[in-house]
């Protein structure tokens, strides 16, 4: 389980730095606030974790050989993705302005959550059940969201960055560990 803590950190690298960006934009920011947009960012990444292990269990069993290769390849273009973002100069904005209301949260939440699709599709080789899998994603999303919708005001711009750096390397990592097998 300890690989999937990882997984749903990584993952939610993109969530929190999302948030943070809600936390910069909104003025007065309170608790309530925080926590929707936790259950935005939360929700759907169990949501896509689901749907991408329900799919990768169909997978693997037609296709248990090549089922490592796929995941490793997933994880390491999401990896990559994900560090090159954090290096590559940005254009425009570092924070997209955006409002917490339902229709631009929840297009939010589903860009940030398209990665958790492809995960989910390596969890059964992982070994993980998927439940249990796919709700630490969620709730480590949720926590991290909120922190980060909290927190925006104050930190800044520049952690989304490193952020996802480390989280690209994570992935990297465990994409290796499933090839390796």
């Amino acid at each position: 389980m300890f690989s999937v803590f990882l997984l749903a950190v990584s993952l939610s690298m993109d969530a929190a730095a999302a948030a943070v960006c809600c936390g910069i934009n909104a003025r007065g920011l309170r608790l309530r606030d925080g926590m929707v947009i936790g259950l935005w960012f939360g929700g759907f990444q169990t949501g896509m974790t689901w749907i991408g292990g329900l799919f990768g269990g169909l997978l693997s069993q037609r296709l248990w050989r090549l089922g490592s290769l796929l995941a490793f390849g997933l994880l390491a273009y999401l990896g990559i993705k994900m560090i090159w973002e954090g290096i590559a100069p940005s254009r425009g904005e570092a924070c997209p302005r955006y409002d917490l209301r339902p229709g631009p949260m929840a297009v939010l939440a589903l860009a940030t959550s398209l990665d958790a699709l492809a995960a989910g599709l390596s969890l059964a080789y992982l070994g993980q059940a998927l439940a249990p899998s796919a709700l630490l994603i969620g709730l480590v999303t949720f926590c991290l969201s909120l922190a980060g919708g909290l927190l925006g005001q104050r930190i800044g711009q520049h952690w989304s960055r490193p952020a996802g750096i480390a989280a690209g390397l994570v992935l990297l990592g465990l994409g290796v560990k499933i090839l390796l097998g």
